[in-house]
């Protein structure tokens, strides 16, 4: 038995989730550093998406209802990857650096290397241990555990959300896998988005909305209208495309371009540990989709 071929469509989908999804990160710790609320960025966010999506199969033609089979991947992207992932990862970015935040949120390998092999059944080749080897290692390097302050609760608990956001992320990934819909990943968004901001709306009013200048309301329109429509979009089709821990390893890739534009942008320091890490994570990527021995 061989490994399934993987479509080079499938890699572009999941380049473009990796640049515009690790490219969030920076924006999103711009705004609530000029003093967005986390929780209302999160809605924000979810709800500018909704319209975006919905306005976009209406121009096209292609609204439709979900259906009974929908309902799995519909549950779980709208409650669990887009809701659950929002909510602890933009309650996080308050305390933990945006480079940090885009590693730890985007970690979904340490979830779904068992959910393919208990779950989905799914036969990982030797190269692919190897490159989740790879990555992790880089996961780990990036992280910095040795240079935390591990007494700072806030701090603490910020990395504690940020790996409950990577498995959110993971059992989505398996659930749509296992219990692929009948609609296409783009026709399912709008309503995702729309069942994530239900979820996201009681939290939220029970946060005060912070201030807004023009620069954090500029960072969410351009996340809530492009980067996470289409960043999520290309996730689900990567997903859907590509064996689990493939697409898993791919998006280790954001972490380092949330760590690159962090760096140029938020001044974030970039030291040695950060590159070695940021090649071990874009090396295991490589090493993921190197096409199988015939």
């Amino acid at each position: 038995m061989t490994a399934p071929r993987i479509q080079p469509a499938a890699l572009l989908q999941l380049a473009g989730a990796v640049v515009l999804l690790g490219g969030s990160w920076p924006v999103t710790r711009y705004a609530l550093l000029q003093g967005a609320g986390p929780a209302w960025f999160a809605l924000g966010r979810a709800g500018l998406s909704a319209l975006a999506a919905t306005a976009v199969l209406t121009l096209l033609g292609r609204m439709r209802w979900p259906g009974r089979r929908d309902l799995p991947a519909l549950l779980s992207l709208g409650l669990l990857q887009l809701a659950g992932f929002f909510a602890l990862a933009h309650a996080a970015v308050a305390w933990v650096p945006a480079g940090r935040t885009a590693i730890l949120s985007n970690a979904t390998l340490i979830w779904t290397v068992p959910l393919s092999l208990l779950v989905l059944h799914e036969r990982i080749p030797a190269r692919r241990w190897l490159a989740a080897g790879l990555g992790a290692v880089g996961v780990v390097v990036l992280t910095g555990p040795w240079s935390i302050d591990w007494s700072a609760p806030n701090l603490l608990l910020g990395h504690v959300f940020l790996l409950g956001a990577a498995g959110c992320w993971a059992v989505t990934m398996a659930v749509v896998r296992r219990w692929p819909p009948g609609l296409t990943m783009l026709e399912l968004l709008p309503w995702a988005f729309g069942l994530a901001s239900l979820a996201l709306l009681p939290p939220a009013l029970l946060h005060g909305t912070g201030a807004w200048p023009w620069p954090a309301v500029l960072s969410l329109l351009g996340i809530g209208l492009v980067a996470a429509p289409i960043g999520t979009w290309c996730v689900m089709q990567a997903t859907v495309a590509l064996p689990l821990v493939v697409a898993s390893i791919g998006f280790l890739a954001a972490p380092a371009v949330g760590v690159l534009l962090s760096a140029a942008w938020l001044g974030e320091a970039l030291t040695p540990d950060v590159l070695a890490g940021a090649g071990l994570v874009l090396g295991g990527a490589a090493v993921a989709t190197l096409p199988a021995r015939t």
